[in-house]
């Protein structure tokens, strides 16, 4: 028996193997992970040490996980799958915002504050911007009560659930529009900011020759009851890294001038 006859028996008898599930979207997505891992293995003629190399790289990356942050979503952000999941689920009609990763650093239940409130601690020591815009629907009126999380690094580079000597929440809050379906706040202009490089996946980082950083945004969740969520960021234009994004989530149309005192950027939500 020849390697290529071994290879198929070996990958029969374990997609076989889930015949007696009762769960079909399971064995689907299962049998799927199998033909391409076994494809993959024997495409590279991948080693033993290899793939021990592997399994202990997946092991790191799962103790780095914490509460406060996602190995894992910042490995699948980096590897490009983060955003094609986004691209696959989205589903977006052409009048639709376009999306981009949700990122490792999202915490739910963000504080609800007014619309124009300052949404970090210490407005002082900032570069002062307005993001303001108005959610509408695909076909297009105004939408009230959407919620819109938005989340973004300090000025200094770190998330709030990253920065030890800060305090948390910071650069982070949760608005509701009115009847008009306009939102404002005010924040600091957000700056290019390195992912972290201190576990599994800057180490990959590192080996590949690739950088950490990722440009300057800021993060919106928006959601409605009879719409789609929408997990987007808006740029900004005058960032060094829209063309070499970490975690290549920027998108044409949500790059904004942030220049000025205030950047305009309206949300379209697709219906369910």
């Amino acid at each position: 028996m020849n390697d290529q006859e071994s290879y198929k028996i070996l990958v029969d008898q374990v997609l076989d193997s889930f015949d007696e599930s009762q769960n079909a979207r399971l064995v689907e997505v299962l049998r799927s992970a199998v033909k391409h891992l076994h494809a993959f293995v024997e495409e590279t003629g991948l080693t033993r040490d290899e793939w021990m190399a592997g399994i202990q790289f997946l092991t790191d990356t799962g103790k780095k996980c914490v509460d406060s942050r996602q190995e894992f979503i910042l490995l699948s952000d980096t590897l490009g799958v983060s955003m094609l999941v986004e691209i696959v689920n989205q589903g977006a009609t052409d009048k639709a915002t376009d999306a981009t990763v949700l990122g490792p650093f999202y915490v739910a239940d963000s504080p609800p504050m007014e619309m124009g409130a300052f949404i970090g601690r210490d407005e002082d020591a900032v570069t002062p911007l307005t993001l303001e815009g108005t959610v509408r629907g695909a076909e297009g009126g105004v939408l009230e009560d959407a919620v819109i999380e938005v989340w973004q690094v300090a000025p200094n580079g770190l998330y709030d659930v990253q920065d030890v000597k800060g305090v948390f929440p910071n650069y982070r809050a949760m608005f509701r529009t009115g009847a008009d379906g306009r939102f404002s706040l005010r924040t600091s202009r957000p700056v290019d900011y390195q992912i972290p490089v201190d576990g599994p996946v800057g180490t990959m980082l590192n080996a590949t020759g690739r950088h950490s950083w990722r440009a300057a945004h800021t993060h919106f969740r928006v959601s409605r009851d009879g719409y789609k969520t929408l997990v987007t960021h808006v740029f900004d234009a005058a960032s060094h890294h829209l063309t070499s994004d970490a975690v290549f989530g920027v998108r044409d149309s949500l790059i904004v001038d942030m220049g000025g005192p205030a950047a305009t950027f309206d949300i379209t939500l697709d219906a369910v």
